[in-house]
């Protein structure tokens, strides 16, 4: 799996550790492995220790039930923090969504909160949500699931503050995309440092669950490779091709994240392309469908009709959202089945128009049918995208 290695902790002798806050707790007098640990002042017993131990576990003072089954919407910073927000929540209330997908770190870089002022993150946010608390207060009252997306390697607020972190061109300035975009490159450990330690943030603050997007390449980075400039970091000397050694640190991230997580009392998810899951892996992108879902706790695929060519013996997917939903599903579930770890299905489906593709309308009929056909082949789990946060009245979500 690349240079990523779980940490491991093997002693003879167990040592009490103060804890840094009052926040972190320990276990006091908890079992390992069914023995109890006993202070004697006149023997000495042997236990043996887990190789793999919890230094602390943290759990916010808010309370979350999981839902039956995890039915969402996508909300921006500007909702969230905005005079929008509560006729969101009045929308999930009044039908049966149980769950937003609130951002975070939101495509450009930017923290949509103002953190403490000694945050490294303080610079770049943005006052969208000004008292994130009260907000993931108010979700508690009405039991909506609170899931904090954090977008990783699309950053361009970082990418032009350490160009070293990104991919440049040959005169040396950052590579951007055709919608003038940047990314920092995964094969750097600090940008994974940098992701993870504001989502251990957003899990203190009370999110019950961290979802990670664009965990990836730019798209076509193939294409780019031998042109751009950047470094390989512990991937330099890795004897593989750079086809493997981007699905590697792709891998790897994920599998950092959730290990740095683990004590946090929060589910790790990652947004991962449709396309992916039917490929054995997406070579410019570095996304391994099989890989990924084996290091998360839920995967959601974007599998919206509008995003895809000609696929399934379909022309034009976009016109066909059951059709569409249903193939891709059966897919999903064959490659998930073959996995020893497989996480929770929750695929993200179009509640959009996409006039490039085609003049087909997305309503209450086109959102069901994407509903039905997950349903239909056992998958109950679904995310809501529609970017302006405008979503269509009326649909039965469990139809």
């Amino acid at each position: 799996m690349g240079k990523f290695k779980k940490s491991m902790m093997s002693a003879a002798l167990v040592v009490t550790a103060l804890m840094p806050t009052a926040a972190f707790a320990a276990n006091e007098g908890e079992q390992l492995e069914g023995k109890q640990l006993t202070a004697r002042s006149s023997t000495v017993e042997t236990y043996e220790v887990p190789q793999v131990m919890k230094r602390f576990t943290y759990s916010s003072d808010l309370s979350f039930e999981y839902p039956d089954a995890v039915r969402g919407i996508y909300v921006t910073g500007p909702s969230a923090g905005g005079a929008k927000f509560d006729s969101l929540v009045k929308m999930v209330d009044e039908t049966d969504l149980n769950a937003m997908v609130i951002d975070i770190k939101d495509d450009h870089g930017n923290i949509t909160y103002t953190p403490d002022k000694k945050s490294p993150y303080y610079d770049i946010a943005q006052n969208y949500i000004d008292d994130p608390q009260k907000m993931l207060k108010e979700l508690e009252k009405h039991k909506i699931y609170p899931i904090a997306r954090i977008v990783v390697f699309k950053d361009t607020l970082l990418a032009e503050k350490k160009p070293e972190l990104s991919f440049r061109n040959p005169d040396g300035s950052v590579w951007k995309n055709g919608r003038g975009e940047a990314f920092v490159s995964p094969f750097q450990h600090e940008v994974w440092e940098y992701n993870v330690e504001l989502a251990k943030e957003a899990a203190m603050m009370g999110f019950q669950e961290i979802q990670f997007d664009y965990v990836r390449f730019p798209e076509g980075f193939e294409t780019k490779d031998d042109e751009l400039q950047y470094d390989l970091g512990d991937y330099t000397n890795e004897d593989t091709d750079n086809v493997q050694k981007r699905v590697n640190a792709v891998t790897d991230f994920v599998a950092y994240a959730k290990e740095e997580l683990s004590n946090y009392d929060v589910q790790t998810s990652v947004d991962i392309f449709g396309y992916a899951a039917t490929l054995e892996e997406a070579p410019g992108i570095g996304q391994n469908f099989s890989k990924i879902s084996s290091n998360v706790d839920v995967i959601s695929s974007m599998i919206y009709p509008s995003h895809w060519t000609s696929y399934f013996g379909l022309d034009v997917p976009n016109d066909h959202p059951y059709e569409l939903t249903a193939e891709y599903a059966k897919v999903e579930n064959d490659v998930l089945g073959k996995l020893e770890n497989k996480p929770v299905s929750r695929p993200w489906i179009q509640d959009f128009e996409a006039p490039w593709v085609s003049s087909k309308q997305y309503g209450k009929q086109e959102v069901e049918d994407q509903i039905r056909a997950l349903n239909e082949n056992g998958i109950d789990e679904f995310l809501i995208w529609n970017a302006a946060n405008n979503y269509t009245e009326g649909v039965d979500f469990t139809p």
